[in-house]
């Protein structure tokens, strides 16, 4: 079946300026990286590229008689030469008519794909700059790739359509504890934890913000017992999910990093090779912080260790003991984020031996 990307124009393809009108040729310009990533996608995927606008403003034959109609064909032409042609191009014959059926999130211009059998409409994707964009492809039944999102960028869209998203998804229920974890490591940093221990949320909370991981963590755990069933476990969780996530580790950077936090130093060097190993140079006075054992920082760096198969070197000096222990999961979260990221036009693995 057949896959189609209906992408928006202005906004997307070219900037959008102050009064929202392309009326000169010295306002045109391209979205930065789109013109590359885009002719990616054409050379190296399959999907239709499908032009859906609402806005007329550079002219189009619904509206011959303006004058910049030139420039909606400038811009065709400079894609054709990168190689990026569409399949169809689709301006709303109704504009500027606010409740015309087929303005946007309005079906009315793109009827004819949703009803043709032969086209996956739900692994299809509109690809746009604003709300109404993300509207109209649950309107449609496919997927959305908003541009004003946090992180979004054509660079991703491209990486994303390419080589997939990284999501993951794990249960796991022993008589201690409930544990469901699920991340997007190419997600925007939303997080939803809830472990029963509130400095133990605020420090995994890090992990996501700071990673820009979408990471939801729900354990209930033997809280009556004492805290390092829900730690220990909670760690092995998400140590599986995130390995999960990684899928085959091809264009990955595979190593990350260190910060500073206040009155402390903490360093968080990884290596997602395959050989899980612990370096834990760290040091607590307190007995606890909130609600957590500090004993239990390095139980749950191990855990997490072994069941994402990383090496992780970790090292903090300082004197506050919050601020010790928050800034090694910001530094981790960061060394995450470094980690993961992929080069899509590197696409191979990060290793000599072939594997990881």
């Amino acid at each position: 079946m057949k896959r189609i990307l209906f992408i928006d124009r202005d906004g997307t393809l070219i900037e959008e300026p102050a009064d929202e009108q392309i009326d000169a040729f010295e306002k045109l310009k391209f979205v930065p990286g789109m013109i590359r990533n885009l002719a990616f996608i054409r050379e190296k995927l399959d999907f239709e590229f499908v032009m859906v606008s609402n806005q007329d403003g550079l002219g189009t034959p619904a509206f011959p008689e303006n004058t910049f109609w030139p420039v909606h064909n400038f811009i065709l032409q400079t894609l054709e030469g990168e190689g990026i042609t569409f399949d169809d191009i689709l301006i709303d014959p109704h504009f500027p008519e606010d409740n015309a059926p087929t303005r946007k999130p309005g079906t009315g211009m793109v009827e004819k794909y949703m009803h043709d059998p032969d086209y996956d409409i739900a692994n299809s994707y509109v690809i746009g700059d604003r709300e109404t964009d993300r509207s109209f492809a649950r309107n449609i039944g496919c997927k959305s790739l908003i541009l004003s999102d946090e992180g979004m960028s054509w660079g991703k869209i491209a990486e994303l359509l390419f080589a997939g998203e990284r999501t993951a998804e794990i249960s796991r229920t022993t008589k201690e504890t409930d544990i469901h974890v699920s991340v997007n490591l190419d997600g925007t940093g939303h997080c939803d934890i809830s472990t029963g221990l509130g400095f133990f949320d605020h420090m995994l909370e890090q992990i996501g913000k700071h990673g820009m991981i979408d990471l939801t963590i729900h354990t209930k755990g033997d809280l009556e017992v004492d805290e390092h069933h829900t730690i220990e476990d909670t760690a092995i969780a998400l140590g599986e999910c995130i390995l999960q996530a990684l899928g085959s580790k091809r264009g990955i950077e595979r190593y990350g990093y260190a910060l500073p936090m206040d009155d402390c130093l903490c360093s968080v060097c990884l290596d997602f090779g395959g050989r899980p190993w612990l370096v834990w140079d760290a040091e607590f006075k307190r007995e606890k912080i909130g609600e957590m054992p500090t004993e239990m920082f390095l139980h749950f760096f191990k855990s997490l260790s072994d069941a994402a198969k990383m090496n992780l070197n970790i090292k903090a000096e300082g004197q506050n003991e919050h601020h010790k222990i928050e800034g090694i999961f910001k530094a981790l979260a960061r060394a995450l984020k470094m980690a993961v990221r992929r080069d899509i036009y590197h696409y191979e693995l990060p290793s000599t031996k072939g594997m990881l």
